[in-house]
C-alpha cells in the first residue's frame, strides 16, 4: 500500500509532499525498521515504554520476529529515499480490536503529514481485516502524539496499568470504527 501526501503547509528547508510514500514492511526489510526505531528510541525515549537498551543489541532474528507478529501490519514512510516515520497495527487484548504501535516520525518527518497518513493507513487496514474499534497507549505528557491521535477521532478512554509507581503515565485513546 502506498499513499502519496498533500498536507496544507510545509516548512522551508522540508522534502516536497508528493517525496512522502507509505509501504508495508516485511520480515525482509528488518534493517530498515530496526534503523528508525533504534532512532526513536534514542531520540524520543518518553514516548516509548520500549528502551533503546532493550532493542539495541537485539539479533536480526528478534527484529524479523516483530515484523512477523500474525494478523500484524507495519509501515514505514519513506521521504527522499529515507525512512522517516513508522507504525505497526497489531491485534489488540479484545476480539476485534487493533491497536496503534510503535508510531515515530523523525524530525525531518514532521509537517509533512507522515503521522496523519500512518494513522490513516493503520486504521484503513483495521477497517479491512474487519476490526471494530482501533486503540493505543500514549504517554499523558507526550501532547503533540495525543493531538495528532484526536485529529483521528480516538479519544481518550482511561489510564493504562502501571507496573510500578515510577512508571510514567499512559493514557489508553480508542476509536469506534465503521462509524
Amino acid at each position: 500500500m502506498m499513499l502519496a501526501m498533500t498536507p496544507d503547509e510545509e516548512p522551508p528547508g522540508h522534502l516536497p509532499s508528493d517525496a512522502v510514500r507509505l509501504v508495508v514492511v516485511t520480515p525482509e526489510d528488518w534493517q530498515a525498521w530496526r534503523e528508525l526505531r533504534l532512532r526513536a528510541l534514542a531520540e524520543a525515549p518518553y514516548a516509548f515504554s520500549s528502551t533503546l537498551a532493550d532493542w539495541e543489541a537485539a539479533p536480526e532474528a528478534r527484529w524479523r520476529d516483530r515484523l512477523a507478529v500474525a494478523d500484524s501490519r507495519s509501515f514505514l514512510a519513506l521521504a527522499g529515499g529515507r525512512a522517516v516515520g513508522m507504525a505497526s497495527g497489531i491485534p489488540g487484548d479484545e476480539q476485534g480490536t487493533v491497536e496503534l504501535v510503535s508510531m515515530y516520525v523523525a524530525p525531518e518527518g514532521r509537517s509533512l503529514g507522515v503521522a496523519d497518513a500512518l494513522v490513516h493507513d493503520v486504521e484503513a487496514w483495521a477497517l479491512e481485516v474487519g476490526a471494530a474499534r482501533l486503540c493505543l497507549g500514549v504517554r499523558a505528557t507526550n501532547d503533540r502524539a495525543r493531538r495528532v491521535y484526536e485529529r483521528h477521532g480516538l479519544v481518550v478512554t482511561g489510564e493504562r496499568e502501571r507496573d510500578t509507581p515510577d512508571e510514567p503515565l499512559e493514557l489508553e485513546m480508542s476509536k469506534e470504527l465503521g462509524r
